[in-house]
């Protein structure tokens, strides 16, 4: 199923961009709410995988609908685009919001242990056996397919908090594992929107008129919750600097795929010498993982080692693990000292890298991370909530490269959608 919705090469993700480019401008912002069901997804993208994973990128998928529409008619496609951006600079300035996100996980996942009703009631949830007609399909459309539309996708964290009254941190960490497009900024930091943690004390209530109306009567769920108390915890840690990255080494390297980012073509790689090329599941946030989330990354990390391989002319290899024997054996094979990976934002990858880099440093191997300009642009203004970022995307856009000074002032509110509350700013996807 998976292979079908999502072949994972960036050669159809980029097919999948330029059919519907011509698509992005306002009639994209005129029916991106509708979840019209599997299958009839032309008024969405259906680019998040590709985007997660880099196959393709934010700055080329912004450039080509740049270039097609004028930027009044695109907005609305653009700003969607840049939420996983500005989730992921959040996050990477305030890294201990994914610390407190894994603690209360792994709590909530002993407490299914512990408590035989709680477990009950989640394994009713995740199977979907509730009872909402709405929620239960959505349950098994993401075990089939590893994908929910946006709106779906919330007002399934809504429910999930305030109708069956789950623990946030199990129902994040179940779309962690089983979404294609999931990532640990995007993840969590909408599901702690929806639940009031993120802006707080505000929260996402699904109704039953708003789902019926958004999925052209599908659905017509009953009993759900009528209020949405927000979700409490201590405030955020002030955010960190963006962290620093060296320079693009010289000489001989090889370079190290994980998931995080599968264009090594866009990598900073300055004049360095490739000689080799090693990809690496290295757990991606969910290890053990299966179904429709597994299958891509496979073939999603398969198809970046194939590329990088050929675009260098190098030899080209799978590793069995993120392990320190398996990169010294590698870096050894390829006769050099130097691994150039992709910079990974916070979230497991990152921290099995931050944990081995030493490992490898004291065996004579640097581990050179190497972070995209385009990142290194947008991440830092991330500082405050994402209506303050919006406010600079012109300016981005236009030291990017992408936006002409003269266009600018264009790049406003996008045309008025139908029915979408001025607060559903929960975003996953575009």
């Amino acid at each position: 199923m998976t292979d079908r919705l999502f072949p994972p090469t960036r050669a159809q993700g980029l097919q999948r961009l330029h059919a519907f480019v011509p698509r992005a401008g306002r009639l994209y912002a005129e029916t991106r709410q509708e979840d019209r069901g599997p299958g009839l997804r032309r008024n969405v993208s259906m680019l998040s995988p590709y985007l997660r994973h880099r196959l393709v990128d934010e700055r080329e998928v912004l450039a080509a609908v740049l270039a097609r529409h004028d930027p009044d008619a695109c907005t609305r496609f653009v700003q969607e685009v840049l939420w996983r951006t500005y989730w992921k600079g959040w996050l990477e300035m305030r890294p201990g919001i994914w610390t407190r996100y894994r603690a209360e996980a792994d709590a909530a996942h002993a407490r299914l242990d512990a408590e035989p009703d709680l477990r009950a009631r989640y394994e009713a949830a995740v199977a979907g056996r509730t009872g909402i007609d709405c929620f239960d399909a959505w349950a098994g459309e993401l075990r089939e397919t590893g994908y929910l539309h946006n709106f779906a996708r919330m007002w399934f964290a809504s429910i999930w908090i305030f109708t069956l009254r789950l623990p946030w941190a199990l129902g994040a960490d179940h779309f962690l594992h089983h979404l294609v497009d999931a990532d640990p900024a995007t993840n969590t930091l909408s599901w702690r929107w929806v639940g009031g943690l993120q802006t707080r004390g505000k929260t996402y209530l699904a109704t039953a008129e708003a789902i019926a109306r958004a999925t052209g009567g599908r659905f017509s769920p009953q009993g759900l919750a009528r209020s949405a108390p927000p979700l409490m915890e201590e405030p955020p840690p002030p955010a960190r600097p963006l962290p620093r990255v060296p320079p693009p080494p010289e000489g001989a390297v090889a370079l190290l795929l994980t998931p995080e980012d599968l264009g090594p073509e866009a990598w900073p790689l300055g004049s360095c010498e490739v000689r080799a090329v090693g990809a690496v599941d290295a757990g991606d946030a969910r290890p053990g993982r299966s179904g429709p989330a597994g299958a891509f990354v496979s073939g999603a990390l398969a198809d970046g080692l194939s590329r990088a391989g050929a675009a260098h002319g190098v030899p080209s290899q799978a590793l069995a693990g993120l392990e320190v024997e398996a990169l010294c054996r590698f870096a050894r094979a390829a006769g050099v000292h130097t691994l150039v990976t992709g910079y990974a934002p916070v979230g497991p990858v990152a921290e099995r890298l931050a944990a081995l880099e030493p490992e490898l440093r004291a065996r004579g191997i640097a581990l050179v991370p190497q972070r995209r300009a385009f990142d290194g642009r947008f991440w830092p203004r991330a500082l405050a909530g994402y209506f303050t970022f919006r406010e600079a995307i012109p300016e981005l856009l236009e030291a990017e490269g992408l936006l002409p000074p003269a266009e600018t002032d264009l790049f406003g509110q996008a045309p008025p959608q139908r029915g979408v509350p001025k607060r559903a700013a929960h975003r996953d996807q575009a």
